[in-house]
């Protein structure tokens, strides 16, 4: 490994942590398929708790402390990068919304919450399995598998972001934060492969094709890992704009995705206790 270029490097970290995290959580939802409704909670707030720890206690500080050896504006210039990414990631979601909702029966429930509070509603395979049910067009399933990818990769790229942007200021590649961010975004995606794969089985696919199906929506990871690393390589205004950006993005899917979605689907304070043993977890990786 020590023959790797940087950017090689950050490549092969990153498909461990995003097609790794999310085929480990593939293979744990097939294992438990639709008994997994509770353990999928759990592990999603344990992951928010976890992103949290990310957001609060390591990029925003490391995209202050660049915004301001880049341009003296310091907070504020990292305020605008972070409502823009809570703004790309919400209308984008948004848009999503709105294509599925209308075409799933039961989120057109007057009763139905404004946020998702079922598993196979996180990344919209309800939408592609109500396509599978009604034996709809190729082209109806081909534009739902497009939706679900979409929704997928909307949670991904941002994370990838923070992987790579954390890799171009680690001093150590191999002990550095961007380690530390591979490591806890690869535990948080197996929630999130969980989230995948078990819709998918329960809407007909093979445990394997799901799994395989899984792995691959960790693929924008990388997509997201490149641009961080380059944005971070440029200088400290790349770097305060890309940190700032992905914590904007993940904090939004974060509180308005996850958290929401885990009290939902398992009605109980064990949620709560899960989100904050996750924030514990992450303070003691990024200061331990």
């Amino acid at each position: 490994m020590e023959s790797l270029s940087p950017f090689a490097f950050v490549t092969i970290v990153t498909l461990v942590s995003g097609v790794g995290g999310t085929g480990l959580g593939g293979i744990i939802g097939a294992l438990f398929n639709s008994e997994s409704n509770k353990v999928v909670s759990l592990l999603l707030a344990f992951a928010g708790g976890v992103m949290s720890a990310i957001v609060c206690f390591d990029l925003l500080v490391e995209a202050a402390e660049a915004a301001e050896t880049a341009t003296g504006m310091g907070i504020w210039l990292v305020v605008l990068a972070v409502a823009a990414g809570v703004a790309v990631v919400y209308g984008l979601n948004l848009a999503i919304d709105r294509k599925t909702r209308r075409e799933v029966p039961h989120t057109k429930d007057a009763d139905h919450p404004q946020t998702h509070d079922d598993i196979d509603e996180l990344i919209h395979a309800d939408h592609l399995n109500e396509h599978l049910r009604n034996k709809d067009s190729r082209m109806a399933l081909v534009v739902a598998g497009v939706v679900m990818a979409c929704a997928i990769a909307l949670h991904n790229v941002p994370e990838g972001m923070t992987i790579g942007a954390s890799f171009a200021i680690s001093e150590d590649l191999f002990l550095g934060s961007g380690m530390i961010m591979a490591v806890l975004i690869g535990l948080h995606n197996i929630p999130e492969g969980m989230a995948v794969a078990v819709p998918l089985i329960s809407g007909g696919t093979g445990k394997v094709r799901s799994v395989l199906i899984t792995a691959s929506c960790g693929i924008p990871t990388l997509l997201g890992a490149w641009l961080g690393f380059w944005l971070g390589d440029i200088g400290p205004l790349g770097l305060a704009l890309s940190l700032g950006f992905a914590s904007g993005a993940m904090a939004y899917v974060v509180y308005g995705e996850i958290l929401p979605e885990a009290y939902l689907i398992y009605r109980s304070k064990a949620p709560a206790f899960a989100a904050m043993a996750g924030i514990v977890l992450g303070m003691v990786l990024i200061f331990g």
